[in-house]
């Protein structure tokens, strides 16, 4: 498959960023992954095949992007910030050189993002920061449904709530959301100390694969406009949370019923097929206004 100089240390990482100028911070976000055996070990996680097209969302100096591509038939970086996206193709050209060809560089907020170029991604892997992992895991896809599966590291908190199931006071929208898609579990925990700087919190690996959605005449647009209205008042019954989405208390508990939902249960207690059925009797389906998700 080819092969690489070695992956980046905690010299090279530092070495980098002040070449270029950077001075992470923990209010930013800014955490670099400093040890060569946990980025081995996301990639193994992931268990990428030679033929897979891995989307790496925020490749920073490099230090995943350097162990996926001997793994992969390709790696699509996208990287927002123009010094980074800049510095990765030279990074990648001095320690794997016989694999430079396998990268292509995106300067792209991954928010926004359409599409890539070339073959269509099958993978994504990725080191998210927490404030945008959930965001941008649902964004990409919907935007790419060539993604097959993922596997992404974010805070460990953030984790949990990623893969919480039914019935968990921390299962909500990214539970909910997530399982629109697919399948999402636990993959493992990674410690502060692999980090530069060590942020406060400790990490987890989030593994994803995609299934086909819950059979519904209702669209996904729909089906989340539900979701956000039972879990924006998560401690009332759904009766009460989603009488703002039905037009009425009584609106929502006809449609709850309709569903075979209990209207004295909270969103907590549904799973995503369960919120599928409401969505069929809601407002923009009775003739009446769309709700606004």
């Amino acid at each position: 498959m080819g092969e690489t100089r070695g992956l980046l240390g905690p010299a090279d990482v530092r070495e980098l960023a002040a070449r270029l100028g950077i001075r992470p911070t923990k209010t930013l976000g800014q955490n670099f992954v400093i040890d060569a055996n946990t980025v081995r070990r996301i990639v193994r996680a992931a268990g990428p095949s030679p033929d897979d097209v891995v989307i790496e969302v925020g490749p920073g100096l490099g230090s995943l992007t350097l162990a996926l591509l001997p793994e992969v038939r390709r790696v699509v970086a996208v990287e927002i910030d123009p010094a980074l996206a800049a510095e990765l193709p030279a990074t990648v050209a001095a320690r794997a050189p016989g694999l430079a060809e396998r990268l292509e560089v995106v300067r792209a907020d991954a928010m926004k993002l359409a599409d890539v170029p070339g073959p269509a991604p099958t993978a994504l892997v990725a080191n998210l920061p927490y404030n945008v992992a959930v965001p941008v895991v649902l964004h990409l896809l919907a935007a790419l449904p060539s993604l097959r599966t993922a596997l992404v590291m974010v805070q460990a908190e953030v984790a949990d709530r990623m893969t919480a199931a039914p019935g968990s006071k921390i299962y909500g929208v990214p539970s909910v959301k997530l399982a629109w898609y697919g399948e999402a579990r636990r993959a493992g925990a990674v410690g502060r100390a692999v980090f530069w700087p060590a942020p406060n919190v400790d990490s987890g690996l989030v593994a994803f694969t995609r299934r086909e959605p819950p059979p519904t005449a209702a669209s996904r647009e729909e089906v989340f406009a539900v979701v956000d209205a039972a879990f924006a008042q998560r401690r009332k019954t759904l009766r009460a949370a989603l009488a703002g989405w039905a037009g009425s208390a009584a609106a929502a508990e006809e449609a709850l019923r309709a569903a075979g939902v209990d209207p004295r249960a909270r969103g907590e207690a549904l799973d995503v097929a369960a919120f599928a059925r409401i969505a069929e009797y809601g407002p923009s389906r009775r003739g009446g206004r769309s709700p606004n998700p």
